[in-house]
C-alpha cells in the first residue's frame, strides 16, 4: 500500500482499488451506485433517528463529507470511497477509533452489487488494515456483520480474520435489533500474517 495525503484528501493505494476520502464532486458516482443497489444495501444499514434511511441528496452527501473530514482531522475516524479505475464502487470506514488503553477501531464496508464477488472488497479491507496497524498504530480492529449477510462474511473469511462469536441484538439495523457475528484482528496477528496477506491481496501478480 502507498499513501498520499493533501489538505483535502487522503488516498490509500491497493493493487486494483484505491481508497480515497470522498468530496462533494463524488456525489454523482455515489448516487448512481446507491440508487441502483438500493434494495441490495438498505436491508443491512441503520436508519437515522427519524426512522428513515440516511438521505441521498447532494446537500446531505456534502454534509457527510464534511463530517468525515472533521473526524479525520480529529483522528476519530476515516471514511473512504472505494475506486477502481477512477470508478466509484463502494465505501469503507475506519470508525470509533479509541486511544488510551484500547487503541482499537471498527471497519465497516459496502460495495456495488455489480462488482461483488470479484475480490475488490477483501483487497480494500487489507489496505485499511495495513493503514490501521502500520500508520495509525492501532492494536485491534473489529468487523461486525449480521450473520445472514453471507456476502459480507465471505470477505472476512477470505482474509482469515478470527471469529469471536455472536453479539446478540448488537446494532439496530433497518429498524430491528440484529445479532452480529464479531470478527477481529490484533496488531500481533497482523504482524505475523501481514507478509502473506499483503502478498496475496496487494502486490502485483506475476504472469
Amino acid at each position: 500500500m502507498s499513501m498520499r495525503s493533501t489538505s483535502t484528501s487522503l488516498v490509500l493505494h491497493g493493487r486494483r482499488i484505491n481508497l480515497r476520502t470522498l468530496v462533494e464532486a463524488d456525489y454523482s458516482g455515489w448516487f448512481e451506485v446507491r440508487s441502483r443497489c438500493r434494495d441490495w444495501l438498505l436491508k443491512w444499514e441503520p436508519r437515522a433517528a427519524t426512522g428513515a434511511h440516511l438521505p441521498d441528496d447532494r446537500r446531505s452527501f456534502a454534509h457527510r463529507c464534511g463530517v468525515r473530514d472533521r473526524e479525520r482531522q480529529l483522528g476519530s475516524g476515516f471514511g473512504f470511497g472505494i475506486f477502481t479505475e477512477q470508478r466509484f464502487v463502494g465505501e469503507l470506514t475506519i470508525s470509533s477509533i479509541s486511544r488510551g488503553p484500547l487503541q482499537s477501531a471498527f471497519i465497516g464496508y459496502w460495495i456495488d452489487e455489480a462488482v461483488a464477488g470479484q475480490g475488490l472488497m477483501p483487497e480494500a479491507v487489507v489496505v485499511a488494515l495495513q493503514y490501521a496497524f502500520e500508520s495509525l498504530r492501532l492494536h485491534r480492529v473489529e468487523i461486525n456483520i449480521i450473520p445472514r449477510n453471507s456476502a459480507s462474511r465471505r470477505v472476512v473469511e477470505k482474509l482469515g480474520l478470527r471469529f469471536e462469536g455472536v453479539a446478540e441484538r448488537y446494532l439496530e439495523i433497518d429498524g430491528a435489533w440484529e445479532d452480529h457475528a464479531r470478527y477481529a484482528i490484533t496488531a500481533e496477528e497482523w504482524q505475523q500474517r501481514a507478509p502473506e496477506i499483503v502478498t496475496t491481496w496487494l502486490l502485483p501478480r506475476l504472469n
